[in-house]
């Protein structure tokens, strides 16, 4: 029954794939009215989240953040799909990457490289890029979801290009079998940790928040730089990566602080943008 279900989903979805991005963001927009409009889909969760985030800003500015979010997040489902059929040539000329040298420099000195990064811009189309640029293993962590046939599809087209899909569990025990290699590992860093796992919490957004700590413990353990990828918009359908990095000796850090370090530069780059991050994401919901 589930390779059933699984083949009626995924074959009209690469079909669609195939259709022209003209035809696509046609399609992007109609997604957009049904959305936002008919359905409402997570509206109130976005709305709460947006005004708790910027008390400051007026009931219009809020509105057209919102809207904005809506047709970013559009967008974002109908690329999403397109990855099942987009080619390296395609991810190349589409998704622009600023300064890659920063990476290549710590392959060539032997170091592994920690990437962490958000539901930002379009993370998706990240890891498509990313392998489509490095031979180096690409290992990307993952929060497994309660839907495992939609997360099955998911991981097959982001790992179209050769990289490695984690579930948040594994990813030390993945690490060290790379030990001995370069590598590089990705980490949605506002991810939401569940309640047992939330150990520390920051001002994020103007709200009290729960983050994890993982990227911080494996960053102290192997001592690999830890890199910033803010995945930009750069216009319709084009994106750019940005590398920093945050810390190039993790294990000289204090605690917590490559965990304030992404939780920083994150929230200074959503509020410049902020209709490019998930707002319908439930972010706040164990702050307790």
């Amino acid at each position: 029954m589930k390779k059933v279900l699984t083949s009626l989903t995924k074959y009209p979805l690469y079909i669609i794939s195939l259709l022209p991005f003209p035809v696509l963001y046609l399609m992007a927009d109609l997604l957009y009215a049904i959305i936002y409009y008919a359905v409402g889909y997570r509206r109130q969760v976005v709305q709460s989240n947006l005004r708790n985030a910027y008390p400051e800003k007026t009931d219009a500015e809020i509105y057209s953040i919102e809207k904005k979010f809506y047709h970013w997040l559009s967008d974002m489902m109908l690329e999403s799909i397109k990855m099942a059929s987009m080619s390296p040539e395609t991810i190349k000329k589409r998704f622009r990457l600023n300064n890659p040298e920063l990476i290549s420099s710590y392959f060539s000195e032997g170091k592994p490289v920690l990437l962490v990064t958000a539901h930002y811009g379009n993370w998706e189309w990240g890891s498509l890029v990313l392998s489509a640029n490095f031979r180096e293993p690409l290992i990307i962590v993952y929060k497994p979801l309660t839907n495992k046939t939609f997360e099955e599809m998911m991981n097959h087209v982001r790992s179209r290009f050769g990289a490695i899909m984690v579930p948040m569990k594994q990813t030390l025990r993945k690490i060290v079998n790379y030990r001995s290699s370069t590598y590089w590992a990705v980490f949605l860093g506002d991810q939401t940790p569940v309640r047992q796992e939330a150990h520390y919490f920051t001002s994020f957004l103007n709200q009290r928040t729960p983050v994890f700590l993982g990227i911080e413990k494996i960053a102290k353990m192997t001592n690999a730089p830890v890199v910033f990828g803010h995945l930009n918009r750069i216009k319709r359908g084009y994106y750019e990566a940005t590398f920093t990095t945050l810390s190039e000796n993790p294990a000289g850090t204090t605690e917590y602080e490559i965990t304030e370090s992404h939780t920083r530069l994150l929230e200074k780059i959503i509020n410049e943008r902020p209709e490019l991050w998930l707002w319908s994401h439930k972010r706040w919901k164990n702050s307790y």
